[in-house]
């Protein structure tokens, strides 16, 4: 038995949880979200708390149960508080623009990196190198910063590129002349 399974979800005050069958919406002041799930779990809402369960005894019904109610605890998590993730950009030149909902970044290329921001997510830009990604989906959330970080993955050797808060870049040293 998966034991983050077992443990039960709380609904904040701030938060309304209904469920459809397999469907789970969540509403609250950060946005709404709706997910469905596998067949092989059994979710239910009993006073205020939502309880996961696996169907049966399967490895497929024991694998899904932790993860439908992870993700569960993400959604509620995120519709309250919500999910932020931070990056900066480093190199002579490199900056970042707002145009819209188009995230423009000049990152030395000869064209310049364009992404644009899907719906429900927030980028904000701050002093043309720090950007804020947030929303109440920790998946889109993960993503949006994702796909930043792939248009100039932070380098070993002068730290130019994309970092993302939190990630460590093990630096390397340069070439020794003789």
């Amino acid at each position: 038995m998966s034991r983050i399974g077992k443990l039960p979800i709380p609904i904040p005050e701030k938060a309304k949880v209904s469920i459809d069958g397999q469907t789970v919406s969540v509403e609250g002041p950060k946005g709404s979200l709706k997910k469905s799930f596998d067949n092989s779990v059994k979710i239910e809402l009993v006073d205020n708390v939502v309880q996961v369960a696996p169907i049966s005894d399967s490895r497929h019904a024991r694998a899904m149960f932790g993860t439908a109610r992870s993700i569960i605890n993400g959604m509620v998590v995120g519709v309250v508080d919500g999910y932020t993730k931070k990056l900066e950009i480093k190199g002579v030149g490199f900056r970042a623009a707002l145009k819209g909902n188009i995230l423009d970044l000049s990152l030395g290329y000869s064209h310049p990196c364009e992404l644009e921001i899907p719906e429900g997510i927030k980028v904000t830009v701050a002093e043309n190198t720090k950007l804020t990604v947030e929303g109440a989906d920790k998946q889109m959330v993960g993503q949006v910063t994702a796909d930043i970080f792939a248009f100039y993955p932070a380098e070993p050797y002068k730290g130019k590129g994309v970092h993302i808060e939190g990630k460590y870049v093990r630096r390397k040293e340069g070439k020794k002349s003789a």
